[in-house]
């Protein structure tokens, strides 16, 4: 069936092979190529579509947006064709694997759309209506997986101005979180942070600077904040801060069980600041602060062994208890094998890493981060990995590896555990292949892989 693009009709049961509406009779293909399936959003600026582009042999699905501008633009109408070419340009700049590629636009009818790639799967308010509240390790996901979208746009000199749980979409394709809705974006310019503008965006999720007209990067990371305080308590923003002791009180609607970390809970806090001199000024900041409180949060109590393939580590969580680094390498080495039903002693490949079972990895690395305080373990390998721009010379100069393939420094460099640069356990003694140095990314591939099911049980 076919909706009718005008407004003023809006019939939704024309047959799939109608060219005019049954209703009104005005033409139901936009720009003589897309045809309306369904309304899948409405806000201020206009009306989102579901569409399907007839002009492609595999008619694929699109999303159309119909804008219809403030009305001090309404005496002016050209101004507001020249705002809309101006955004579609910008929007056109923000090719990224995390933003829905804008596909065009057209003005029709005294109307103004956008044409953007259509991403399949669900917002995390829905997944929140669906689910339920979100925990800690999910959050943290969520803002590793957004902060560097942010950062991006940011780069780009443009704010979205419209962060919330509506807005971001798990992609049931890929399952990377997907930024929607840059139609109220603004570039950043010098009139723009000093002068005010028109208030865009939801007031639920808006920052006090946002409300008075003046937007800036750090109001998107506010209404980050406040999207992860929403998706924690399922309450309104609204209702999630006190205006008698002007002060945000969300963790008082959290579940019973549901607990956030003393560091996690303090990253939020200052998202959530109302001073802009007391909030994080960019994305990167804030994942800087996330990945030391991560690495914090992961020095967890390792609660079971339980192998998802039957293997033992008992020995190597007796070796680690004693301190005996080198032993529990070799041990690691022992077990990383019998995860994989390889002979003892068996180099691996990338293929081998991306095989090695979740539960198995996990344990391995849990009780690595307990018995070393937090200083050795595969994800603490990752995080100063990414921390250096997966460049691997400057990896292997941090954690102490020579830069060829070799067994970790023998114990006479090293008589203590704390002179043992932090990273530099497990060792790659078992990284095999003509591309041995190449494990870091698989490890770091499968760690993320395994983070992303574990978030999404």
């Amino acid at each position: 069936m076919k909706l009718c693009p005008h407004v003023s009709c809006s019939y939704s049961q024309n047959p799939a092979k109608a060219q005019v509406c049954l209703k009104c009779g005005e033409q139901l293909s936009l720009n003589h190529r897309y045809h309306l399936l369904r309304r899948i959003g409405q806000g201020g600026f206009g009306i989102t579509f579901l569409a399907v582009d007839e002009q492609l042999p595999s008619q694929p699905r699109c999303v159309i947006k119909q804008f219809h501008f403030p009305a001090q633009y309404d005496r002016n109408c050209h101004q507001a064709v020249k705002l809309f070419r101006q955004e579609a340009v910008r929007l056109d700049e923000l090719k990224h694997p995390q933003i829905p590629k804008l596909l065009g636009y057209f003005e029709q009818g005294n109307q103004l759309y956008l044409v953007e790639e259509w991403i399949p799967g669900m917002t995390l308010q829905e997944e929140l209506q669906q689910n339920g509240v979100f925990n800690e390790q999910q959050i943290q996901q969520l803002l590793k997986d957004l902060l560097p979208v942010l950062q991006f746009i940011h780069d780009q000199q443009i704010i979205h101005r419209d962060i919330k749980p509506a807005n971001i979409i798990r992609s049931s394709t890929t399952g990377d979180l997907v930024l929607i809705d840059f139609g109220v974006a603004k570039h950043i310019t010098a009139t723009a942070l000093l002068k005010t503008g028109t208030t865009i965006g939801s007031p639920e999720y808006m920052p006090p600077e946002q409300t008075r007209g003046k937007a800036l990067p750090a109001s998107d990371l506010y209404s980050l904040g406040v999207t992860c305080i929403h998706l924690l308590t399922d309450i309104s923003p609204f209702d999630l801060f006190d205006v008698s002791c002007d002060r945000w009180v969300w963790r008082d609607y959290l579940l019973s069980g549901n607990t956030i970390s003393k560091q996690l809970g303090e990253v939020i806090d200052q998202l959530l600041q109302n001073a802009l001199s007391q909030r994080y000024k960019s994305a990167a900041e804030v994942l800087q602060a996330l990945n030391s409180c991560s690495r914090t949060v992961k020095q967890q109590p390792v609660t079971t062994l339980n192998s998802a393939v039957g293997v033992d580590y008992h020995k190597l969580r007796d070796l680690l208890a004693i301190n005996q680094w080198q032993l529990a390498d070799q041990e690691t080495w022992v077990v990383m094998c019998q995860a994989l039903s390889k002979p003892i002693g068996s180099y691996f490949f990338m293929s081998d890493i991306a095989k090695l079972p979740c539960e198995d990895l996990q344990i391995i690395d849990q009780l690595w981060l307990k018995y070393s305080q937090g200083r050795f373990g595969f994800s603490v390998q990752k995080q100063i990995y990414e921390s250096v721009d997966c460049d691997y010379v400057r990896f292997c100069a941090t954690v102490g590896w020579h830069l060829y393939n070799s067994n970790s420094p023998p114990s006479w460099q090293f008589p203590f555990y704390q002179s043992f640069p932090e990273g530099n356990f497990p060792s790659r003694a078992w990284a095999g292949g003509t591309q041995w140095w190449r494990h870091i990314d698989a490890v770091a591939a499968r760690l993320g892989s395994c983070e992303r099911k574990e978030a999404q049980r």
